[in-house]
This record gives C-alpha cells, structure tokens and sequence, in this order.
C-alpha cells in the first residue's frame, strides 16, 4: 500500500499528535518533570527509531513556524506589573548577561576546546538565550514568588530576543567571508533596532485593530496576525525577527488589555494550546532530524561544552543580580541559586542549531554539539529543578 505525500503529512501531524497529548499526561502526572524535559526524551527516543525518518523540515521553516508562536505566548502571559518592580535585573540578565555568556563561552570553546573564533561565538550566541518558561509552570505550581517568576520569564523572553540578534549578526559576518567582532557589533545594533521598530509599529496597529473585534475568534485571529506578521516583516528587512514578535507581544500585553480584552478564557487558551503543540513538535521533528546518535562522536565536545555553559551561566547572574541588589525590592540568595540552575536552552536554542546545520561555511560540529547540550540542559538541569526548589525551600518561601 502506498501512501500519498499528503497522507504522510496527514500521518506525521496524527502521530505527533497523538505523541504529544501522552507525554503531556505523563508530564502532569509526574510534576517534578517539566514538560520539555518529557520531549526531550521522546525527541531521543524517536531519533533512534529504526524504519523511515520523519520527514526533514527546514531550518527557516521551523524559525517561521514555531518560534513566533513560542516567544509571543510568552509575550502575552507576562506579569508586567511585576516585571517592572524586576525590570533592573531582567535588563542587566538579557543585555549583559547574554553579552558575557556569548564571550565567555567563544573564548573557552576556543582556547579548551580548539573551535575557531567564529564557530566559538556561533556556539555561544546559540546557547545564550535560555529557555526556563516551563520551569516557571513549575515554580507556579510549588507556589514560588511572583518576584523570582518574573525575573526568570522576563530574562527568557526578552534574552530570547537579544540572543538571536547575536546569533544572527554573527552567522551574517562569517558568511559574509570575513568575521570580525567589529562588523557583528555594528550587525547587532541594526538587526536589533530594526526589529525592535517594527514589532512596536505592527503592536500599535495591532491594538487598533482589537479594538473593533467583536468576539473571541477575531481577537485570536488578530493575534496570530501580529505574531506572525511582526516576525515576517522584519525578516524581510534583515532585521531581527524575534525581537519584533517580543516588542509586539509587550505592546499587546499592555496596550490591549485597556480594551477590556486578553482576559478571556479563549484567547489565553488558544495560546496556551498553541505553545504546548509547537513545542511538542519542534522537539520531536528536531530529534528525527539530530538523532541522538550523532551525538556520540562528539560526546566529550557535548559535556565539556556543557561544563562551560554551566561555569559561564554563573557568572552574569551572579555578578548582575548582584548589582542588582542595591535597588529595592531586594534579590534573596535562593532566588539567585535557583536563577542559576534554571537557565534551561531549549526550543530557541535547538531550532538555532538547526538552522546552520549543513550550511558549507560553519563548522559542522557547532549544530550536533549545540543540540546535544541542550538535551543535557534540559535532562540534568530540568530533571533536577523540583528538588533544587525543594532544597532551596523557595516554596516554602511564597
């Protein structure tokens, strides 16, 4: 029996499906695991499935697809009140922090482990953007502090933006033929500050333009047309996409809600919904496409990188949420700890390796390594975040 390219396709959407609603339930059965901790082990297990792969998904379909959904959901649930009483560490942690991550982690990867320069930056710009949404999930759960909860959603959303803006600055200067920290730095500020313009013009008209929906199904529409259309428009400038979808999402998070709206039960919903399918997904397809076991050439590459992500993930947040601390409200040293090892990488920093995976130019190991630290972030550190939390006593302290 032959089946059809649709059919498959029809297929692959069922499967995953399918796949996904079973590990959402194994996830909520067993809260100490988070959610992407749960696909990244079936993203491993389906890798190594024998028979006919999955089929291949492009990297730029997978940044257009999956990301702006992601980053925009987060947009969207944000406590701003509380963020703005965290705004001080937030900004050092998703300016300087990833500035620091990004070096530290290039110049170690070079000189420890004998990556050039260029594939040194590209790997820390890969893996400067963390990913700890799901761990807040958890923290909400253990009744953790609105204070510690923002810091760790405002740092992932808005590091996800300036992370990408690196990472896409940097991929821009080593096909351009001549890498140079000079040429990335004056890359960065374009991309960043186009995509920055854009995502607030698309917020604002977006904002006007729920203000005459009517009804729940125009409001998630609307929604969707500024996600992805945010994200879309500054991509066809050569701006930085995420930064626009995040700019867009706080400009809808806070101007729509004076209409009265983003309270419903609907609109929140569907992207809840909508992020919990993307991520289940994006894992799975990524780890047909990187089965695990292309990690084992590469192992000693993986933890060494690890270790170093690890070290280099100390030291911004301690020194920043350190300097923080002068200004009220005050940082308490659990949260700072839990800060530390809640630094997940995730589906940001998975669909960044994949999209520089087979471009001539780049070193082939920078995508296969990547990939393989973030299913040992995701394992080791969100394997152990309950009782890092437990033993913090953080929930005690809610």
């Amino acid at each position: 029996m032959s089946i059809s390219p649709q059919q498959r396709f029809l297929l692959l959407l069922i499967l995953v499906g399918s796949l996904a609603t079973v590990l959402g339930l194994v996830s909520r059965r067993a809260r100490v695991l988070p959610y992407p901790v749960v696909l990244a082990g079936a993203g491993i297990v389906v890798g190594l499935l024998p028979g006919e792969p999955l089929p291949h998904v492009g990297a730029d379909v997978i940044l257009l697809a999956f990301v702006p959904g992601l980053v925009f959901e987060a947009a969207l649930t944000l406590d701003l009140p509380e963020l703005r009483r965290r705004l001080l560490p937030v900004g050092l942690l998703a300016t300087v922090g990833v500035a620091v991550t990004v070096l530290l982690i290039g110049v170690l990867t070079h000189v420890a482990l004998g990556f050039s320069w260029a594939s040194g930056m590209l790997l820390g710009s890969i893996l400067a953007a963390t990913d700890p949404i799901a761990v807040v999930t958890l923290l909400r759960q253990l009744k953790a502090p609105s204070g510690l909860a923002a810091i760790l959603e405002g740092e992932s959303l808005f590091n996800d933006g300036t992370g990408v803006a690196v990472f896409s600055a940097v991929v821009a200067t080593i096909l351009a033929g001549h890498p140079s920290f000079g040429d990335a730095t004056v890359r960065f500020a374009a991309i960043t500050a186009g995509g920055a313009v854009i995502g607030v013009v698309v917020g604002f008209l977006g904002v006007a333009l729920m203000r005459v929906a009517e009804d729940a199904p125009l409001e998630i529409l609307a929604t969707l047309v500024i996600a992805y259309g945010s994200y879309l428009a500054a991509d066809l400038i050569h701006a930085s996409g995420i930064v626009a979808v995040v700019a867009a999402g706080v400009v809808i998070a806070r101007y729509g809600s004076a209409t009265g709206k983003l309270h419903g039960t609907q609109l929140l919903g569907f992207w809840n919904l909508l992020a919990f399918v993307l991520n289940a997904m994006l894992f799975i397809l990524v780890g047909a496409a990187l089965p695990a076991w292309k990690l084992l050439p590469v192992g000693g590459l993986v933890l060494a990188t690890f270790a170093i992500m690890l070290a280099t993930r100390a030291i911004p947040v301690y020194g920043l949420l350190g300097a923080a601390a002068w200004r009220s409200p005050p940082i308490p040293w659990a949260w700072r700890h839990l800060t530390f090892w809640a630094g997940l990488r995730g589906a940001l920093s998975v669909a960044l390796a994949l999209s520089v995976a087979g471009v001539a130019q780049i070193d082939s190991r920078v995508a296969t390594v990547a990939y393989g630290v973030v299913l040992l972030s995701l394992l080791v550190q969100g394997g152990l975040i309950a009782p890092v939390t437990r033993a913090l006593g953080i929930e005690r302290a809610a």
